[in-house]
């Protein structure tokens, strides 16, 4: 039903123009969170259908290249807290809806711009994905073993770690300000941007040697023995994350380890050695033997599941970390409130959360 949505956004009023990766993916955090969003998609759609990700977006196809249906979209832009859009800088205000026009018509809305490169630079305006965001950023140049090429972790580290979670959280943050100033402003969040910050742990620490972005060096990129995945017996893997020494010591007594692994733990001229010592260890017995020895221990142990297998999972099953709906595993909103819970709900059809807004009924404007 229309206007029901509930969390700690409900009432807020958000119009996503239709795009793909971290665009979508923000509005489903905000929809997640109660949020009310209208989604303006084109004729035909973006051509990469969702289940999961658009599930709880309120759909309406609009021509946005029509005079018509510009002037639709900045008289909802009126009603709306937010809005968000993906396209390349200046094509919004090509189509007659960037944010000075819209804000022209709503100065109190928040105009969140998610792009790779940002608004402005000399790369602003070049095609590029998720892979290409990281590798400027220095983040890719660590992740993979030496002698081999980097290995891009999915799209997760730029889209959606540097892209879509600043997005929100830039909305979240533009929102509280306009509580206090009852203004709007513009939101530039670009990949490049967010992933340099999620970086600023390693370059805090790298100048002092504490951690190093080599790859035959990176403690935590997979080079030390104590802080890698291994094969099992069955051929499935495990994930140790043994950093602290009393960890390590813990892994070490479980499993049985020589005697000969004990000293030395941060000694990288060991590492190469021990890894191998390591991968014969484990290859011993199957992961779910593993499991029974070292899971919910002090061993920093998990095992390396498939989403099919992280669903069955007891630990994510009892904290209904994923809700299954019509043949997809949603995932449950989060972060979690203690008293205004989000929910993984059915949206309104566009047109129907359109009449909605024109007839005045909840958000956050009245």
């Amino acid at each position: 039903m229309v206007g029901t949505r509930q969390g700690p956004l409900a009432g807020l009023r958000v119009i996503e123009f239709a795009g793909i990766g971290p665009g979508p993916h923000a509005a489903m955090l905000l929809a997640n969170l109660g949020a009310e969003v209208l989604r303006i998609q084109r004729p035909g759609g973006n051509g990469f259908p969702n289940p999961v990700v658009d599930s709880g977006l309120s759909p309406v196809t609009l021509d946005i290249r029509t005079d018509e249906a510009r002037e639709q979209c900045l008289e909802l832009a009126e009603l709306a807290d937010v809005v968000l859009e993906g396209n390349r800088p200046g094509v919004m205000e090509r189509l007659g809806l960037g944010p000075d026009q819209a804000m022209a018509r709503n100065p109190r809305l928040i105009y969140g711009r998610m792009t790779g490169w940002g608004q402005f630079g000399p790369l602003a305006q070049a095609a590029g994905h998720d892979i290409n965001y990281i590798a400027l950023t220095g983040a890719l140049a660590a992740i993979g073993r030496e002698g081999e090429t980097a290995q891009p972790p999915l799209n997760l580290v730029g889209d959606f770690g540097g892209g879509s979670l600043y997005l929100a959280f830039g909305i979240v943050t533009a929102l509280w300000e306009r509580e206090k100033t009852g203004e709007g402003q513009v939101i530039d969040a670009a990949i490049v941007d967010g992933v340099a910050s999620l970086m600023s742990f390693f370059a805090g620490l790298a100048p002092g040697g504490i951690v190093s972005l080599e790859r035959s060096k990176n403690m935590l990129g997979g080079a030390a023995p104590f802080y890698r995945c291994y094969r099992c017996a069955d051929g499935k893997e495990i994930a140790i994350g043994a950093l602290e020494p009393k960890f390590y010591a813990e892994l070490l007594e479980r499993t049985g380890a020589d005697d000969s692994l004990k000293s030395g733990q941060l000694d990288q001229r060991n590492w190469e050695e021990r890894s191998k010592q390591f991968v014969s260890l484990f290859a011993t017995k199957t992961r779910d033997e593993w499991c029974d020895i070292l899971e919910g221990t002090d061993a920093c142990f998990a095992p390396v599941l498939t989403l099919d297998e992280s669903v069955k999972h007891p630990h994510m099953k009892e904290r209904n970390v994923y809700i299954e709906r019509d043949g997809c595993y949603h995932a449950a909103p989060a972060p979690r409130f203690s008293r205004t819970p989000g929910a993984v709900a059915p949206a309104p059809s566009g047109e129907a959360l359109i009449s909605h807004w024109r007839n005045g009924q909840g958000g956050s404007k009245n």
